[in-house]
């Protein structure tokens, strides 16, 4: 009898009464026995259920979605994966079935999506200081005033994140998200309780400036979560992008929503947001729900790890990523170009270093009594050869090479040192702040008896003479400001010589060399046409 009743659904050109009443029967025996559950999950197709539900004829396609929706109910989550994935692969024409299964599913929501809170509406409003009492361990409010009431009511709203807390319902007038978003945080607060009290006590306790507000949150993901599943949107012809995560969980949007909700609260601290950044911060919600998405979890609990996995600073590398690719500089050819430019780059940095050490930089003293009002200058001769320095009066002379006594020819330098290991920071140790362990670098020469100790007046002058000694002692340079002028150049270059390919794709490699042609007959020979 049952394989029957099953022939009578998978038979493609049959009476529509008889499918209609066979998809009926065994909706019912679904329903009613695990062993009947696994004879119709084996019998009938997924793929057959779905082409079902393309006819014209609508109590067909009604009964034929009944059927699919109680297998997917009464099915486990391992059988619920199995009834999917059934085939060995998802071709497009299944992917397209799946898609409008999925579409046909969550477009249920959609009267919810676009229906305002009714204010006159006492089980909205139940729903609504049900948040509040869900949050908030309040006194008995039947022994206050109704003044006192209202007040501590608007004080409660408004720790949770409502903009209208005199009459919150006013916030959830714009549709949609509409009555989703009351119906996505009454789930939070009722499923999870103790992450939403967790979630508004942790932000009514944060500075005003600083809060995450969990309404206007909430209202704001729930417009995003249903634009990112299409709820609302009839299904496309062609379409094909379902997500396997739909078939593996009932209540999706509600699910998803509280995974969401507590990823927002975690991307808002890793922003340190305030309320004006309360756009930006959806922005990078909505990009990792959608990042995370497209990589197609198959259950909630490994989207929930993605989505977290991915934070602020993961989004950032991304996006980074992404614009150098936009703009080709990470294509090989264009690295291997980069690599060829760094030497004459690089070259070009050593010769500015040393034009900056031929200029000469004032330096301060530091003397035993701590005074920093004395002055010296430091300079290299033209021909790279000797160090000039000496004591200076007034900050504002620039003293000739001349009138510089004392100098070191650069043969005599042994090392150059920084930091902590610098003799003069090494006899005032544990005295200095770490400021001038920063700025602080000195030269040994002959056979490092002696030194000639600097403190630059900034990091930037560090970075010039740390890099230019270390270029007259032949070593490379190593400063942070060689590094991001290196990155500097090598970007304004490849954008010079990239210009005339904007818009022409390059290719990751060469294309072949054709093979040599079997003979050269075809070459003309000019010597013999002159004789």
């Amino acid at each position: 009898m049952f394989m029957c009743i099953a022939s009578f659904v998978n038979a493609t050109v049959l009476d529509a009464s008889i499918q209609q009443v066979s998809l009926a029967i065994l909706e019912s025996m679904v329903l009613s026995s695990s062993s009947l559950f696994q004879q119709v999950k084996q019998e009938v197709t997924l793929e057959r259920l779905l082409s079902q539900l393309q006819v014209t004829d609508q109590q067909i396609q009604t009964k034929a979605m009944a059927l699919l929706m109680a297998l997917l109910q009464t099915a486990g989550h391992a059988d619920r994966q199995n009834i999917i994935h059934s085939s060995a692969s998802v071709g497009d024409e299944m992917a397209h079935y799946l898609y409008v299964l999925q579409s046909v599913t969550l477009n249920h929501l959609e009267s919810r999506m676009r229906m305002p809170l009714d204010s006159y509406n006492q089980d909205q409003r139940e729903i609504l200081h049900g948040l509040r009492q869900a949050a908030f361990e309040t006194e008995s409010e039947n022994s206050l005033s109704h003044e006192r009431r209202r007040s501590l009511c608007a004080k409660e709203f408004k720790k949770l994140g409502f903009s209208n807390n005199s009459n919150p319902g006013q916030d959830l007038l714009r549709a949609p998200p509409g009555l989703l978003a009351l119906d996505t945080m009454a789930h939070f607060a009722s499923r999870y309780p103790d992450a939403y009290s967790r979630f508004v006590l942790e932000n009514s306790s944060r500075e005003d400036k600083h809060e995450c507000p969990f309404a206007r949150s909430s209202i704001q993901l729930t417009l995003i979560l249903c634009e990112i599943l299409s709820i609302g949107e009839p299904p496309s012809e062609t379409g094909s992008d379902y997500h396997p995560i739909f078939f593996a969980q009932d209540q999706l949007l509600d699910e998803l929503f509280c995974i969401c909700i507590q990823l927002l609260n975690k991307t808002w601290k890793e922003m340190r947001a305030t309320q004006e950044d309360f756009d930006k911060v959806m922005q990078v919600v909505r990009e990792q729900i959608t990042r995370t998405l497209s990589s197609k979890p198959t259950s909630l609990e490994l989207f929930k790890n993605k989505v977290n996995a991915l934070n602020y600073s993961e989004i950032l590398k991304l996006r980074q990523t992404e614009r150098l690719h936009q703009e080709e500089t990470l294509a090989p050819p264009v690295l291997e170009l980069k690599e060829r430019l760094r030497p004459e780059l690089l070259e070009l940095i050593r010769q500015q270093r040393l034009n900056r050490l031929c200029q000469g930089t004032l330096f301060r003293k530091i003397s035993s009594r701590r005074r920093q009002d004395k002055l010296w200058h430091c300079r290299l001769s033209p021909n790279h050869k000797v160090l000039h320095f000496g004591d200076v009066e007034e900050e504002t002379e620039t003293p000739t090479i001349e009138s510089l006594q004392e100098k070191i020819p650069v043969a005599d330098i042994k090392a150059l040192l920084t930091g902590k290991d610098c003799p003069h920071m090494k006899e005032h140790k544990g005295k200095q702040t770490k400021e001038v362990l920063a700025l602080a670098f000195s030269v040994t020469y002959d056979v490092e008896e002696y030194s000639l100790n600097f403190i630059a007046s900034s990091r930037t002058d560090f970075c010039l003479w740390t890099d230019g000694l270390s270029v007259l002692l032949g070593r490379d340079m190593s400063s942070e400001c060689m590094r991001s002028e290196l990155e500097t150049l090598l970007s304004m270059e490849i954008k010079l010589r990239l210009l005339d390919l904007e818009n022409v794709p390059i290719p990751d490699s060469a294309p072949p060399v054709p093979k040599p042609p079997s003979n050269f007959n075809f070459c003309y020979d000019f010597s013999q046409a002159e004789q």
